[in-house]
């Protein structure tokens, strides 16, 4: 079916026409990796859980519970026995994941910010997935559209977030069979960022598919993907019928696929770091591997999600540091692999922004910088082990994304930096604070945090004892306020506006 897309303009045109005027929202680049990757193993190590995570998928297998993969697993010679679980050959195993890029380019309808995923390069973007959102006016609430789309917005304007995400918050105030049209429409209208598409099942991934390349045009997602999508392993080894119909319908389309195992160690995978991380990989691996048979050449990104429970109440433990041993040596695999990999976000149990979430989500996310995560998930508002999206969390986790961003930055030992003729200009006893290599440097050589407060305890308490909650409270209202949409082409958002009315009529009709 044809949209109503003015075809007699080329549609290259017609983007350059849309974001041919300068935004006013501050772009960032990309931060890329100079120094070494912090590790945790030597080779004959990380070569031993290699081959623990082969004795896994040869002996124990992992079971594909859908039809049809499991036809395509045995059309590529891969054993499947009555139960639905595959087996596979250690060597063929290889053979098949070292078809996959080890990096690509995720498309943007702003080319400005399209996406690099990249072993050498990290792309931050918010929390995925919560039906809560908390903030200090309005407590825990179930999340709406409108939340969404508040966050869709806060991303658009952050420039330490390079990704627009996906589902920000669950928008639980439209119904579960048409939402993924709304949450694809608000992206495409609100941001002009990268975005993910659907891992829910086979029709609301064709849909999202289908806007996509109304969005950026068939042609140009196959040559670089427009979606990424985010498939969760049911660990302990096994992929269900949503989340590979939506791995075949993403793979057809050449649309990038993260494949995470999702790991509570002591519930769903052992209580040892060892055999948790033998068999993440395992289960990262089957899954990137059965991309490869839909589509060779299709773009993944190796993904890890592991934390503890506490054994005593079963609940998860975020920011343990078992965790983030987990990470490192999963990132230490998926190099070994040469595949991208997904670093841990901002992890929090916390209910608000308080100081546990502070400690936690610094826990988590710390070491998968060291260890030079290259797509990170849940950068920005993670609270209550996932279940809330906060708004003053997304504020305050936002400025350390920025100091983040500065870290990563090579310390300059050019001559003019040691400052010699500075250091000698000043007495013993003296101060740098009015040379002139201080003037010439002093409003931007330190990063400085907008969100946290500086002055003495007298100046505090005069300006109302604010703490950093309230600050980003009154920061998340002003972004909101100040909002712009970027420019969206008339015709395309007719377009996208009649497919999404069409396609609820259709759903509905059923």
């Amino acid at each position: 079916m044809t949209h109503a897309v003015n075809e007699s303009e080329p549609r290259r045109r017609r983007r350059e026409r849309v974001v041919s005027a300068e935004s006013r929202v501050t772009r960032v680049p990309q931060p890329v990796f100079k120094t070494p990757a912090y590790e945790l193993v030597d080779e004959e190590v990380l070569e031993k859980i290699h081959q623990k995570s082969m004795q896994i998928l040869s002996e124990a297998g992992l079971a594909f519970y859908h039809d049809e993969s499991v036809e395509i697993l045995k059309a590529s010679g891969i054993k499947v026995d009555d139960d639905n679980i595959a087996y596979f050959d250690p060597d063929h195993l290889m053979e098949i994941i070292g078809q996959a890029p080890r990096e690509f380019t995720l498309l943007a309808r702003n080319p400005n910010n399209n996406t690099l995923i990249s072993p050498e390069v990290l792309t931050f973007a918010p929390v995925y997935g919560p039906p809560f959102t908390f903030d200090l006016d309005r407590g825990r609430q179930a999340a709406k559209l409108e939340d969404l789309q508040n966050f869709i917005k806060l991303t658009y304007m952050t420039p330490w977030l390079h990704h627009g995400g996906g589902i920000i918050c669950e928008p639980n105030d439209e119904p579960v069979p048409t939402r993924h049209l709304d949450i694809t429409y608000s992206h495409a209208k609100y941001t002009d960022k990268a975005f993910f598409g659907s891992s829910i099942g086979r029709v609301p991934a064709e849909d999202v598919v289908k806007m996509a390349e109304i969005l950026y045009g068939a042609e140009a997602i196959r040559e670089n993907p427009g979606l990424l999508i985010t498939i969760n392993v049911s660990s302990p080894r096994r992929l269900d019928d949503r989340m590979l119909e939506s791995m075949i319908v993403n793979a057809k389309a050449r649309q990038a696929i993260m494949v995470t195992p999702f790991i509570l160690s002591g519930a769903m995978g052992p209580v040892s770091i060892a055999g948790t991380v033998a068999q993440l990989n395992a289960e990262a691996l089957a899954g990137i591997a059965f991309i490869q048979l839909v589509n060779p050449g299709c773009p993944v990104i190796y993904g890890s999600f592991q934390t503890t429970i506490d054994l005593q109440s079963g609940a998860p433990v975020m920011g343990a540091p078992e965790s983030q041993q987990s990470s490192i040596i999963s990132r230490q695999l998926a190099r070994k692999y040469n595949l991208p990999f997904r670093g841990n976000g901002m992890y929090a149990s916390s209910k608000i922004d308080d100081a546990q979430g502070a400690y936690e989500s610094v826990m988590a996310m710390l070491p998968g910088i060291f260890s030079q995560g290259n797509y990170v998930l849940h950068a920005a508002g993670w609270l209550e082990s996932g279940l809330a999206a906060g708004y003053e969390k997304f504020i305050l986790d936002s400025e350390i994304l920025g100091m983040f961003h500065k870290f990563l930055q090579p310390v300059d030992f050019s001559d003019e930096e040691f400052a010699m003729e500075s250091i000698k200009a000043v007495p013993p006893g003296g101060h740098h604070l009015g040379t002139p290599f201080t003037m010439e440097r002093f409003r931007n050589v330190f990063y400085r945090a907008e969100m946290f407060d500086y002055d003495s305890a007298e100046q505090w308490e005069e300006r109302g004892s604010l703490t950093a909650s309230q600050r980003a409270n009154t920061k998340f209202k002003q972004m909101l306020n100040e909002y712009e949409a970027p420019t969206l082409d008339p015709a395309i958002d007719e377009a996208l506006r009649d497919f999404m009315a069409r396609r609820k009529r259709e759903i509905r009709g059923k």
